[in-house]
């Protein structure tokens, strides 16, 4: 079959009728103009344009990128396909973050000449500079030289060896991105470190959903989404709460779509409507690509950081209206009389003024719950981002429980990942905090674990990547050691990013494509590059895990290879080999099916993994469902409520809440400078029009948002948008970000918690983003 009589069969399966999986409720057959988002047809093209953008975008590539898609696993979002199918519905599934993202798999080597202009590369921009090509071989540039040379694998870790001996272990530090990382890689980089000596390894599953973790695990003993996907098509309601899947997981809008055709209610809780949650466009189902689909029912606007009001509010009106599970709360949970009862004495006035709706609003959302008897809950970071990101679990799980939402067929709590690569780093254990298989960082379960591994494995807990950049900050890292990422775009305070880098001795950056860290100046010794290859490319496969606890086998796609780029997994073992020779019979796998090996025996619940070998072959760990039959794994055998920390919200005067939120863009690589979905540039301020109105402001002036840790110059756009908050672009807005605010448990960043004046630029003023605390 050529690739055209391809297309055009994958054309025909996609335009058939749905089919889904075991769902909940089956979807009408036949269209609804009820669910529709216009009746004229093609209002929104903008996923055909993707499809055409990719075909030419890989145009030199196109039959290595046709069977990336047909078998490899999907590195976008944490959804999870095999090919372009999935274990929800029969439909081909494939979307414009996976679209976007293939050129990454697809692109040519770089000229290495390039990389001799350290400077001229700085001044290129992420997207650019990703378009030049993938990294063919380790280079290095020393302290006081403008560019990189060629050195060889041999010389580039004999230099990172001899740097970490020749310093302590915690004066190392070990950080990974979720860029399309596989279980493999997680499992040896965090397994590098602890033989080195250090639990200093983290990776971006901290910034994302930790604190949904700490929450999960306190409440229900479990530590993961507690349903699947098939849970969503035709449960009665679903609820998002400070996530935007239609941007950010789209292949969720698909399974929407349905669930909506299913009679699913849908209600969106969140500051800002997002468009693409209110109306949207399948482009797989005939039905919605023309007309496209209103997604939501009902929008609750609440204020940013006002969740925990707003659910103890509307778990107070569950029991006056006599709503509650009665029979599951008696019986199978504890600490409810406790929780219901610090809810009942915060007055409504103070509720109302916390989050930002009026008591009616949290009784007409308390009555949706009450009305439903299955109910799936799903949030994203506007929930955990915050320093108080674990009660904003607590909270959502404590109206949960009230109904007995969980354990259940079209029930469950699903803390969505925005990565296929974040689930299964948490597992793997490559976490500060945390041994393989959410372990505890202790002396116990060190000692249980050096008797696995055959050698000693420290027991003090790790840095956090934010703490690592204060220790830095101070003179207090010898080298890092970076796999993907970019520190300078991703964190807090950019400046205080800039200042730490240059009091590090050797940074290392192990990727496939450059980023604007490695081009920021070495410090006090050297900056070293590390090609590495994607996981299509790595011998004997490797394995994702999903969002729905899925572990999915990839196997390597046959295709070109890039120089000398190198799978991780190798050579981090390699490299520890180096550093810990006595030990080195213990830091070798043969393969990556040898990883997988030692990974079902280390974490147990991965039993299972080692058995993955072809493609499609997968496991889904802990089954359909956590918690089946109201049985939990706590040391009770119950569900426990979980106390809030309520702190009364206060907004000084003449100041917005300021959101981060997501344009056209896969985390923090920007795609494009004009979000489709609102039509906005990336330096857009956006703002109520009752706020523009009240300071005499017209969408398209310049203004600038200020806080005490920096500024930035933009130009504000009215949509809707609760009055008193603003919404801009991550990771523009991270220099308005404390560096310094985080949660007490999973200590992640507070992005979410801004506070800043908005106003008119001076004549004399620049431009350029500041930061005031570097």
């Amino acid at each position: 079959m050529n690739r055209f009589t391809a297309i055009l069969s994958l054309a025909r399966e996609a335009l058939r009728s749905p089919r889904p999986i075991d769902p909940v409720r089956t979807p009408a057959k036949h269209w609804q103009p009820s669910l529709w988002a216009s009746w004229l047809p093609l209002r929104q093209i903008e996923n055909f344009r993707e499809i055409f953008r990719a075909l030419h975008e890989n145009r030199d590539n196109l039959d290595y990128a046709w069977r990336i898609l047909n078998h490899g696993v999907c590195d976008g979002c944490s959804l999870g396909t095999t090919g372009m199918h999935d274990w929800t519905m029969e439909n081909i599934h494939v979307c414009n973050v996976r679209l976007r993202l293939l050129r990454l798999n697809t692109l040519p080597a770089l000229d290495i000449e390039r990389l001799k202009d350290a400077g001229a590369m700085a001044k290129l921009g992420g997207k650019k500079m990703r378009a030049l090509g993938r990294l063919p071989y380790p280079m290095l540039r020393r302290r006081g030289e403008a560019g990189f040379q060629r050195i060889s694998w041999d010389q580039a870790l004999g230099i990172v060896a001899e740097k970490i001996r020749a310093t302590t272990p915690d004066r190392t530090y070990f950080y990974m991105t979720s860029r399309g990382e596989p279980n493999e890689n997680y499992y040896a980089f965090q397994k590098m470190a602890r033989a080195i000596g250090t639990n200093n390894v983290d990776n971006a599953a901290r910034i994302c959903h930790s604190p949904s973790t700490f929450g999960l695990k306190a409440t229900l003993g479990v530590a993961a989404t507690t349903c699947s996907y098939k849970d969503l098509i035709g449960t009665d309601l679903v609820v998002f709460v400070g996530s935007n899947v239609a941007n950010n997981q789209p292949m969720m809008s698909k399974y929407l779509f349905y669930a909506r055709k299913a009679g699913t209610k849908v209600a969106v809780i969140n500051p800002f409507r997002e468009p693409a949650m209110e109306l949207n466009w399948v482009p797989s189902d005939l039905e919605s690509a023309l007309f496209g689909t209103r997604l939501t029912d009902r929008f609750f606007q609440v204020r940013p950081g006002g969740d925990v009001a707003f659910f103890t509010g509307a778990l107070r009106k569950l029991a006056d209206l006599g709503l509650m599970n009665e029979s599951f709360v008696r019986e199978h949970t504890a600490d409810y009389d406790k929780v219901i009862t610090a809810a009942r004495a915060i007055s409504w006035a103070e509720l109302e003024r916390s989050s930002g709706v009026s008591e009616a609003e949290m009784e007409a959302f308390a009555r949706m719950v009450g009305k439903a008897e299955r109910a799936v809950f799903v949030w994203g970071m506007g929930i955990t981002q915050h320093a108080c990101g674990e009660d904003n679990v607590y909270s959502i799980v404590n109206l949960a429980l009230a109904r007995g939402f969980v354990g259940r067929e079209g029930c469950g709590l699903m803390p969505v990942r925005g990565h296929s690569g974040v689930q299964g780093g948490a597992e793997m254990g490559a976490y500060a905090t945390a041994f393989p298989g959410g372990l505890a960082v202790n002396e116990d379960n060190a000692r249980k674990l050096s008797g696995q591994w055959g050698f000693p494995v420290p027991g003090k807990v790790g840095l956090t990547t934010a703490e690592m950049i204060e220790v830095s900050d101070r003179g207090g890292t010898d080298v890092l050691f970076a796999t993907g990422g970019d520190f300078h775009e991703v964190l807090p305070d950019p400046d205080r990013v800039l200042s730490a880098f240059s009091h590090i001795g050797l940074r290392v950056h192990f990727d496939i494509v450059p980023s604007s860290q490695m081009f920021i100046e070495p410090g006090k010794d050297a900056v070293l590059l590390l090609p590495a290859a994607t996981r299509y490319e790595m011998p004997g496969g490797v394995t994702e895990t999903t969002t729905e606890r899925r572990i999915i086998f990839s196997p390597e796609i046959p295709g070109p290879r890039i120089g000398e780029a190198r799978p991780e997994w190798e050579v981090y073992m390699e490299l520890a080999r180096r550093i810990r020779p006595e030990w080195q019979e213990h830091l070798a796998f043969a393969d990556t099916a040898a990883i997988r090996a030692e990974i079902a025996q280390v974490v147990p619940m991965y039993a299972g993994i080692e058995k993955l070998a072809q493609e499609g072959d997968n496991v889904q760990y802990g089954g359909r469902m956590l918690c089946a039959g109201w049985k939990f794994p706590t040391a009770d055998g119950k569900a426990h409520f979980h106390p809030t920390t309520f702190v009364p919200m206060q907004l000084p005067e003449d100041s917005f809440q300021v959101v981060q939120r997501r344009g056209k863009q896969f985390n923090s690589n920007v795609h494009e400078e004009r979000d489709p979905a609102t039509g906005l540039p990336r330096d857009a301020v956006i703002i109520s029009s009752t706020d523009c109105g009240r300071l005499g402001l017209h969408d398209g002036d310049a203004v600038v948002l200020e806080n005490e840790y920096g500024r930035f110059n933009g130009r504000v756009f009215t949509a809707d948008v609760r009055p008193g908050s603003l919404e801009m672009y991550w990771p523009e807005g991270n220099v308005l970000v404390s560096g310094n605010a985080r949660s007490p448990l999973a200590k992640i960043p507070a992005y979410r918690d801004v506070i800043a004046q908005l106003r008119r630029p001076r004549p004399d003023e620049s431009k350029k983003p500041v930061s005031h605390a570097a």
